[in-house]
């Protein structure tokens, strides 16, 4: 089973953005000596938390600091740009990058309504709900598929042909699947925002119309993981996240805060980490216990991919995390 990244470029307590940044690299490079497949960056905009605000940006960093990994994003938010930026942006990265380049693409905003409508070119009234016509359109550039007679027709001369990246769909939904198995697109599925994705992997599969670029149905089940050497240790790191989380669902934004700082606050809230499993999976413990955990999320979804997303205080422990899980899968071998 493959095993691969997603980077949501955190930042901590004491560190701004630019560290963040500069940490995804020296991520990505870990990511690449440990064997793992591929790593994706997201795209998150108006938090304290979370520095990617432009995956098209970072991704050409990451692909220059590295040398085999895959690189893409995790995701591009589609309803913020136009199909045509999009293709021509991801077919100049799959030029200076060969068979590296993937692009997934999402429907959410990747923020709360008032910063989707601050990206608006067009504010004198709300964006049009028309994600199915943008997606048709962007894979009509990508895929070479642009009717002759179409008004965009010579468009699709995009300048970093031959090259091109692979197209994927993103959900934590089930319309998400329906789209990506009625447009033959490989389906990543976030199981850290809903656990319960199972079923929409299944109709995925179901439903699945081949496509040129991918003839069989293919899903990728992005699951949240924090291991360390011991399970005590790693349910240590995982405090931050927890109280970052917390206060995220209670309408407050922070950096990801110390350990010490966090166990003190969830101490003083008792059933917060109860309530916030409630809401979100969390595969936390030793190499071990990460490992069965995610073996039985993979057979949950009928997984061909698992991605991994790590939020931790320290980014030595965020590293030694995907280090240890890369070495109890026997990844490199």
């Amino acid at each position: 089973m493959r095993l691969s990244v997603l980077d949501q470029s955190p930042i901590v307590e004491g560190s701004d953005g630019s560290d963040a940044l500069r940490r995804s690299i020296d991520l990505a490079r870990v990511a690449e000596r440990s064997a793992y497949h591929r790593y994706w960056v997201a795209e998150h905009h108006g938090t304290p938390m979370l520095a990617c605000a432009a995956p098209e940006v970072l991704i050409p960093a990451i692909a220059a600091g590295t040398e085999r990994i895959r690189v893409g994003s995790g995701g591009i938010m589609l309803p913020h740009y136009s199909a045509l930026k999009v293709a021509e942006v991801f077919s100049m990265l799959s030029a200076l990058h060969p068979g590296r380049i993937d692009l997934a693409v999402g429907r959410a905003p990747g923020s709360d309504p008032l910063t989707a409508f601050a990206l608006q070119r067009d504010r004198r009234h709300a964006a049009p709900d028309d994600f199915p016509q943008q997606l048709t359109e962007l894979l009509a550039y990508l895929w070479e598929r642009m009717p002759a007679d179409h008004r965009f027709a010579r468009l699709a001369a995009l300048p970093g042909r031959p090259e091109h990246p692979d197209v994927w769909l993103l959900g934590s939904s089930p319309q998400s699947g329906v789209w990506a198995a009625e447009l033959g697109l490989p389906y990543a599925f976030a199981d850290f925002i809903n656990p319960g994705g199972a079923p929409f992997a299944l109709r995925y599969r179901t439903h699945f119309e081949p496509s040129e670029p991918c003839p069989t149905p293919y899903v990728v089940a992005a699951v949240s993981a924090i291991c360390a050497a011991s399970d005590e240790e790693a349910e240590r790191l995982a405090s931050s996240s927890r109280m970052a989380f917390t206060l995220f669902f209670q309408g407050t934004l922070i950096p990801v805060p110390p350990v010490e700082k966090a166990l003190r606050f969830l101490g003083a809230h008792p059933g917060t980490t109860d309530a916030l499993g409630a809401r979100r999976r969390a595969i936390v413990g030793s190499p071990a216990t990460v490992r069965a955990a995610i073996e039985r999320v993979a057979e949950e979804y009928s997984a061909d991919e698992i991605m991994i997303v790590t939020i931790v205080y320290d980014h030595r422990a965020r590293c030694r995390s995907y280090e240890l899980i890369a070495e109890a899968f026997g990844l490199g071998r």
